[in-house]
């Protein structure tokens, strides 16, 4: 095959030049091997994303950072006190914040790369996808893999994946407005143009990013990639930076208070600690400063964006998982605040299997058990399986007749699982009649001869067939809308006979139709017609008269199981659930009442009387109505539009092109994975793979989850850093009372600078990253959705916050006063006992808050052990602390000594206080929500 060659204006060229410039079979499309060949010259099909930022980059980018500069300014310090000193020994200070500094930077680092690689998983899980043949064989591939001289097809709802010259075009509407800004769709045309035009104008080009409206046609890749007018474009636009979502927001604009309010209270700290201390030395004010550095790096969370954004990446991996790809990290917010769910009927809400469950004949009726395409049930009357005699005779004359009147087949994949081709409507004859069992004698008895299509306009389709059972007997079979076939029909079947149709019998029958439509099933009918030797089997409509008509049978597309069980634990959590399809409104009812969506005899709104309602008269009938029917995709935007100005968080639901403009419009576009389309697909937020409404609900639990566990971590990290500012604080303010002041030393410390970042390191880590994975401790159905207003950290928080930091820090102050001498309470142990005892209550104090953090008002010790990632890092923690209290070179660096083992449990029991006051805040929580 010939190499591809860049072609200019293709949009003039012939069809057969422009094959042969870009070596393209217009047949049988390129082979595979020359495909994957010209992908690895030309590269993917994809735009130009900018530059991707190299390892070191992203390493260095770790230490740009204002607490990092802090930090470099505490080493600076610690060094210049060294050298002050003489250089005596190694500057510990120095090294160990040096240390502290780069373990800092790796652990961003890999935090950083997770969330990275969760974000690419999820980029490659929706990557958009086009239709092309390929060895003479139609197949879809990635639309990055698309290469020049490819053979696209092109059907409705397909996202356009290159540019490309048409060689067959059938009706083919295309929508230009990303890239022409033309709101009506472009009538394409294959024929070539004489003159160059502009790009609104080239009738016979398509080009990547557009959509087909309407339409099917094939076309020849001609550009891909930046060589695309897209590519142009995007050569020419500026690159922006990514919007912050709230959440993140919110969360920058906490550490920015915190670190405003901590540089105020280090710098209070500083300047009492100056004015109480007797100040010797140039070493002790490089002593206090390095303090007021370290209180200012230890108190504000620096870790939050990296945890938040590994948080949501691990939570949004885990929604894939469960049939929900979420498009973005920022949507998962949204989620978690749904109150209303718009979503379609069929497939979603039912299972898009079409299933007859009643059969009317003259001599009765019966119902049909089972249902989906498995035929797996049975026909029966009165609640016995049907015997034979006149009435079951009448019934398999309906339900093979309905199958030979239809297209379809039905047949049993190498998994074991039922599925069709063609017409679910069509199908749902096939799988009746197995259940009757007579779908064996029913191919061997007829051979189709020739057909009449359905239209509809006549509402009906007709098969002829030949009948070996009575001597080759040419025989008209019927099917259709009762009312339309009636008019066709003079006689009835009865048993084994034919009867004259007449007026009593024909109300008769039109009185079933209206039995099924009542129960909200669509109707069908079955007639048929022996031909006569000297009519013309070739002859069409005209044959299709004086028929006999046989029965009439009622079709469902069943509700699914899982779907009713879904809205009942929306509207538990306050979720409004709502019914949009184009159905009859009488269907749309029913399946709205067995699911549960409305209560008995609700009524639907339907498109017209929409169209009928101003604006006013509409905003207050959607605070009302549950149930649309026969609604068009501009129905749907105005639903929404409406439903969010009411104030409502809006997820909705789309498959068709047409549904696009609503899934944009919506808080939450939700697309459908096996029926969507792939324009639908780009404009929504999430896909859902199973096209299943019980998805999205779980979609919606698990952003509640992870919006739980944000606060979680949260929770936390600001108690934990708020109880080691005010143990520095209170133990500055109040040392005479404690007995630090009696130590001898000029500056007298609660902690250590070092001691300080210590702390930092191995509690605001791990912990609070196993924290950010916790499942659910409180159940997160049983409340009302979030409103998009609510801030993340509310008063309530803040005030558990203080609360629990001053506990820490009590306790601390109350160990290191236990073991000085003079205080409160008589000690017997030398300052640097005491303070590697308070150093240690404090850690297991913000260990212990890691269960208090896990629930506002759960206790603790429910769902104890439900989390082994947040039992590791505990484990992990405990183990560096006891290194670091225990291990000669770590005394060095961090000021410590061994602690004998009942200092070790005395400072577990006071850390555990912070546990035991969690626990009574919450039962009394709980006592007043009664």
């Amino acid at each position: 095959m010939a190499k591809a060659a860049r072609l200019d204006e293709p949009a003039t060229k012939d069809i057969d030049e422009v094959a042969r410039a870009l070596g393209a079979d217009v047949d049988k499309g390129l082979t595979s091997q020359e495909a994957s060949r010209r992908l690895s010259e030309s590269g993917p099909n994809e735009l130009r994303a900018s530059p991707q930022t190299p390892t070191w980059r992203r390493i260095l980018s770790q230490f740009q950072d204002p607490l990092i500069y802090l930090l470099l300014a505490a080493i600076a310090i610690a060094l210049i006190a060294w050298a002050i000193e003489g250089r005596d020994g190694w500057p510990v200070d120095a090294i160990v914040i040096a240390t502290i500094v780069l373990l800092n930077a790796v652990l961003g680092y890999l935090q950083e790369a997770k969330a990275a690689n969760a974000v690419a998983a999820l980029a490659r899980m929706t990557a958009a996808t086009s239709a092309v043949v390929r060895d003479g064989q139609s197949l879809r591939v990635p639309s990055a893999e698309l290469v020049c001289g490819d053979l696209l097809v092109l059907g409705e709802g397909d996202a356009v994946g290159a540019d490309a010259r048409l060689i067959q075009a059938t009706s083919l509407r295309v929508q230009e407005a990303s890239l022409t800004g033309e709101s009506e769709a472009v009538l394409k045309d294959a024929a070539t143009l004489q003159d160059c035009a502009a790009l609104g104008d080239r009738l016979d080009m398509v080009f990547k990013g557009t959509a087909v409206a309407q339409g099917t046609g094939r076309a020849v890749v001609t550009a891909t990639g930046m060589d695309t007018e897209m590519g142009a474009i995007a050569e020419m636009l500026e690159a922006t930076a990514q919007e912050p979502t709230p959440l993140e927001k919110e969360v920058g604009r906490i550490g920015r208070m915190l670190g405003i309010a901590v540089v105020i209270i280090a710098v209070v700290v500083m300047g009492t600690i100056l004015l109480i201390s007797d100040i010797r030395s140039a070493a002790d004010v490089i002593t206090v400063l390095l303090l007021g550095v370290s209180l200012a790096v230890a108190a504000v969370p620096e870790g939050l964006p990296a945890i938040l954004s590994v948080v949501l990446a691990l939570g949004v991996q885990r929604m894939a998982k469960h049939n929900a790809i979420v498009k973005n990290l920022s949507s998962v917010e949204t989620l978690g605040s749904a109150s209303v769910i718009c979503s379609d009927k069929t497939g979603t809400l039912t299972r898009a299997e079409m299933t007859i469950e009643r059969v009317i004949t003259a001599s009765g009726s019966s119902r049909v058990t089972g249902v989906g395409y498995a035929p797996q049930g049975r026909v029966e009357h009165k609640g016995v399986e049907l015997e034979p005699g006149a009435l079951r005779e009448e019934h398999i004359v309906v339900l093979s007749g309905g199958s030979l009147a239809g297209n379809a087949d039905l047949r049993q994949g190498p998994d074991g699982q039922w599925e069709i081709q063609g017409d679910p409507t069509e199908a749902a004859f096939l799988v009746a009649e197995r259940k009757l069992g007579v779908t064996g004698r029913r191919e061997r008895r007829f051979e189709r001869i020739g057909e009449i299509p359905f239209t509809s306009e006549r509402k009906m389709m007709s098969t002829i067939e030949r009948d070996h059972e009575h001597g080759d007997e040419v025989v008209l079979i019927t099917k259709g809308a009762p009312d339309v076939l009636l008019d066709r029909c003079t006689r009835a079947r009865v048993g084994m006979d034919a009867v004259v149709l007449d007026g009593s019998l024909r109300a008769r029958i039109l009185a079933d139709v209206e039995t099924l439509s009542d129960a909200a099933l669509r109707t069908l009918a079955v007639a048929y017609r022996p031909l006569g030797p000297e009519e013309d089997p070739l002859i069409t409509e005209a044959l299709e008269r004086d028929l006999v008509f046989v029965g009439t049978v009622g079709i469902i597309d069943p509700p699914r199981e899982e779907a009713a069980v879904a809205i009942r634990e929306a509207r538990r959590a306050g979720i409004r659930v709502i019914m949009i399809t184009g159905d009859h409104p009488r269907t749309a009812v029913r399946i709205a009442t067995d699911l549960g969506i409305v209560e008995s005899g609700a009524t639907a709104l339907t498109g017209i009387e929409i169209d009928g309602l101003d604006d006013a008269a509409f905003a207050e009938a959607v605070r009302t109505t549950s149930v649309y029917a026969r609604v068009a995709p501009a129905h749907k935007l105005r639903i929404v539009d409406a439903l969010q100005a009411d104030g409502n968080v809006v997820a909705m639901t789309g498959d068709g092109v047409n549904d696009a403009p609503a899934l944009r419009s919506a808080d939450i576009g939700i697309a459908m994975g096996v029926t969507g389309t792939e324009v639908t697909k780009e404009a929504a937020k999430m896909i859902l793979v199973d096209d299943n409404f019980a998805t999205i609900v779980a979609a919606v639990r698990e952003g509640r989850a992870i919006f739980d566990d944000i606060r979680k971590f949260l929770r936390y990290l600001l108690s934990s850093n708020m109880g080691e500012v005010l143990t520095v604080f209170l133990g500055v303010v109040g040392a005479g009372v404690i007995g630090l002041t009696g130590s001898g030393e000029a500056v007298v410390l609660p902690l250590l600078a070092t001691q300080i970042l210590w702390i930092n390191l191995i509690t605001d880590s791990g912990p609070a990253l196993a924290m950010g994975v916790d499942p659910p401790v409180d159940d997160v159905m049983a409340r009302r959705p979030r409103r998009p207003t609510e801030r993340v950290i509310d008063v309530r928080m803040w005030a558990g916050v203080i609360q629990i930091g001053a506990v820490m820090a009590a306790m601390t102050l109350l160990t290191i006063d236990i073991h000085l001498p003079g205080g409160l309470i008589e000690g017997t142990h030398d300052l640097a006992n005491a303070r590697t005892a308070g150093f240690t209550v404090l850690v297991f104090a913000q260990l212990f808050n890691c269960f208090n953090a896990r629930s506002e008002t759960t206790s603790a010790f429910s769902h104890l052990f439900v989390n082994p990632w947040l039992w590791g890092a505990i484990a992990l923690s405990v183990l560096l602390q006891v290194a670091v209290v225990h291990l000669d070179f770590l005394n060095l660096a961090f000021g410590t000594v061994p602690l004998a083992v009942d200092q070790w449990l005395v400072c577990a029991a006071m850390a555990s206080v912070v546990l035991w006051f969690s626990e009574l805040r919450k039962l009394v929580k709980r006592a007043r929500g009664r």
